[in-house]
């Protein structure tokens, strides 16, 4: 069978590296328990790999190192950012936004706003994908609680200046959420420095865990009210979700294997020389891609003058052509997955003016892509053009 060329990284990145699997395996086959619940060895064994993951990522992703239980576990990003959503908006309550927010930012604040009281502004990005820190501090009111921001775009690939938006938030006294689903693992991330107050994560892309893994870590001096309530296997009889954490934002028993699967990942991810080196391999590609893409008569590129504080990501259209047509031709006649449609962003194709042709075809390059994989997508969509252009002269004549 003719090798599929995966250039879906931004969905999930795929393969995993070989380690991952091992690991995960040897790891459940082992101590496959359930953590902490029991004193035997097996679940205390277990317990630790728990407690060892939160600091180690709490100390990736630059929080409060004294507080690593201040990183929570949950099912993916989505599921972290409804808790920190709900956890802080109430009636009457102001929320800033942008336009380059996936649906598990906008659909949760939409209900809040529809059947709660809550208030949105959505912020538009400028020309080059970016939302500019100005226009954030612009939308700011007396009211607002909240300002959540992806940090980098699952549609063009855009990573935000969320330094600047955190300066304005601390500035002004609002707390700020950070959605790092596309840049973990790609992109350093310090909380501190950054002044984020809290952020939400997802396992199954660049940190290179598996799927049903993610969660959010929360600074020292921000509290999450409660939005559920369950089991933690620690003081059962209190008739109350507790409030310390984690067990605050945790309910149930954790995915131990996607925890496994998150320890192999960061082991991967420091054994190949760190992000930035990962980040610039996976940009060169890119780079390769674009520029190759651009010489093409007949496609449309966004957001990709330059790609300066971008991601191996972006979106990309063939005029004549809806966007779920190429990705079929791609598929099907190019053996080349990439993912077309809204995809789950429907503001920014909304303001992008795609939403007619049903979004766009986006190419995410990932750490196990090469340079035979880029010349055969372009390859690729030489040819697209070249049928869109024959399809639109026969519609012509």
């Amino acid at each position: 069978m003719e090798e599929l060329i995966y250039l879906d990284n931004a969905a999930t990145s795929w393969p995993k590296p070989d380690t991952v699997y091992t690991f995960m395996v040897d790891f459940y086959r082992q101590c496959g328990v359930n953590p902490g619940r029991s004193g035997f060895d097996k679940a205390i064994e277990a317990g630790n790999i728990l407690e060892d993951l939160r600091a180690r990522l709490t100390r990736f992703f630059g929080g409060d190192e004294d507080a690593p239980k201040r990183l929570c576990f949950g099912y993916n990003a989505t599921d972290a950012l409804n808790l920190i959503i709900q956890g802080i908006l109430g009636p009457g309550d102001h929320v800033v936004t942008t336009n380059l927010e996936h649906n598990s930012v906008i659909r949760p604040i939409n209900h809040l706003v529809r059947d709660h009281g809550v208030k949105a502004t959505f912020v538009p990005f400028n020309g080059g994908g970016f939302v500019e820190p100005e226009e954030i501090s612009r939308a700011i009111r007396a009211d607002t609680k909240l300002v959540v921001v992806n940090h980098g775009s699952n549609v063009l690939g855009t990573v935000q200046p969320v330094a600047e938006i955190g300066r304005v938030c601390k500035d002004r006294g609002v707390l700020f959420a950070i959605d790092v689903s596309q840049t973990a693992g790609m992109v350093p991330i310090n909380m501190q420095q950054m002044n984020v107050d809290v952020l939400a994560f997802t396992g199954h892309k660049s940190l290179m865990g598996s799927t049903g893994i993610g969660g959010l870590c929360v600074r020292k001096h921000v509290e999450l009210k409660h939005t559920r309530g369950g089991g933690t296997g620690v003081r059962s009889a209190y008739p109350y979700h507790l409030d310390e954490y984690p067990y605050r934002m945790e309910y149930g028993t954790p995915n131990m294997v996607g925890i496994a699967s998150l320890w192999a990942g960061l082991d991967w991810i420091e054994e190949s020389g760190g992000v930035e080196r990962i980040h610039a391999g996976e940009m060169k590609l890119a780079h390769r891609l674009i520029q190759g893409l651009k010489e093409i008569d007949g496609t449309i590129i966004y957001c990709c003058d330059k790609l300066e504080d971008h991601l191996a990501t972006f979106t990309m259209n063939v005029e004549g052509l809806e966007a779920g047509d190429v990705g079929i031709m791609l598929d099907v006649d190019f053996n080349i997955a990439t993912r077309t449609g809204l995809h789950c962003a429907p503001l920014v194709h909304r303001q992008l003016g795609t939403e007619p042709i049903h979004g766009s075809v986006r190419f995410a390059i990932g750490p196990f892509n090469t340079e035979a994989h880029i010349d055969s997508a372009l390859l690729a969509a030489t040819e697209i053009a070249k049928r869109a252009k024959k399809m639109a002269a026969v519609k012509a004549s």
